[in-house]
């Protein structure tokens, strides 16, 4: 257990999911920050830099040990690992975060009540716990999503025909509104010829013939060279795709937070956002974003289009949109208040 010995460890953070997913993603950016401020090390898949990595040998070591060791599970399964540990003699307090914006299972109810703490993502989260929660909001680590020093030449290197593009993120699917997105586009490409579009995000072996379907809709469009499906790119590639954006759509019709939300918005994007995951909470309807209705095409086009027409309205939206989020939405303001639900623990 590299740089952390067994005795002076003080946080456990969990991933034991192995395909990589957004919760995977929240907990890689706010893991190194709290590892700033607790003795902590990483068990599983996908571990980032900035945090000590431990094994399960490594946990064994752990057993009976005096003092009390955080636990904190984002998901079900390390819910279920905490809770038979700590039944077992691991010292575990116990912690979860949820964002789901839905009524849990039984199984998720009976395993929320056994937890120490838990921390909800959004106040409509908290809603759904049937119990205590503190709410923290994700945030982003806001110099790595940050805006271009120059859009253009960022748009040059894409490749895509144009002047500018509007991107959606994420994996190509149903739930991610990926089909609205494309449907918009096809709408309104024809109109606007200075604008291409990206979807950035993997297509996983199940949705093929969704995204095979999405292919076909664009050719039809005659739009094969302005709308480009990435599939799945490096992170760090991503994160330049946000710089290329001067506006981003985010069409989810059903999401537990949305975190491309306030990456895209720190990047500078104008957005353009479904009524989904944390949306309402943060994006300020017309000032730092519109809001629009989950799955509705036409409302997507219609809020859109005066983005489109209007390149340097989209641009004021976009740094509108960046001020908020390095206000409100900062990495540091996540693992600030975390770490507090930890300091009540200890």
């Amino acid at each position: 257990m590299e740089n952390n010995p067994a005795a002076e460890l003080q946080l456990i953070v969990p991933n034991l999911h192995r395909r990589y997913s957004g919760v995977t993603a929240t907990n890689r950016m706010v893991a190194p920050k709290l590892a700033k401020m607790f003795r902590a090390a990483w068990l599983g898949s996908h571990a980032p830099e900035g945090i000590a990595r431990m094994g399960f040998a490594d946990l064994l070591k752990l057993w009976r040990r005096p003092a009390p060791l955080i636990w904190h599970a984002r998901r079900n399964d390390e819910m279920i690992v905490g809770v038979l540990l700590r039944a077992l003699g691991w010292p575990l307090k116990l912690v979860f975060t949820s964002a789901a914006q839905r009524h849990h299972t039984w199984l998720t109810r009976w395993l929320i009540r056994q937890m120490d703490a838990v921390i909800a993502t959004s106040a409509l989260s908290a809603s759904f716990l049937k119990r205590e929660a503190t709410v923290v909001m994700h945030g982003v680590d806001t110099e790595r999503y940050a805006p271009p020093a120059d859009r253009a030449a960022a748009f040059a290197e894409s490749g895509l025909p144009g002047r500018y593009a509007i991107g959606c993120f994420g994996r190509v699917r149903a739930q991610k509104g990926s089909d609205v997105f494309v449907e918009a586009m096809c709408r309104l490409l024809p109109r606007y010829p200075d604008f291409s579009a990206v979807l950035v995000g993997a297509v996983v072996p199940e949705q093929q013939g969704f995204a095979n379907g999405l292919k076909q809709r664009i050719e039809a469009a005659g739009l094969t060279s302005r709308i480009r499906i990435s599939g799945e790119v490096p992170i760090e590639e991503v994160e330049r795709w946000y710089q290329r954006l001067t506006i981003y759509a985010f069409t989810s019709r059903n999401e537990g937070f949305g975190l491309t939300l306030i990456e895209a918005m720190s990047s500078g994007a104008a957005l353009v956002a479904a009524r989904a995951g944390a949306a309402e909470f943060v994006v300020e309807d017309g000032i730092t974003g519109v809001l629009v209705p989950p799955g509705d095409v036409d409302a997507l086009c219609t809020a859109l289009e005066p983005l489109m027409r209007d390149p340097a309205a989209a641009a004021a939206m976009g740094e509108r949109a960046r001020a908020r989020v390095v206000e409100k939405f900062s990495l540091d303001a996540e693992a600030n208040g975390i770490a507090a639900v930890y300091r009540v623990l200890a």
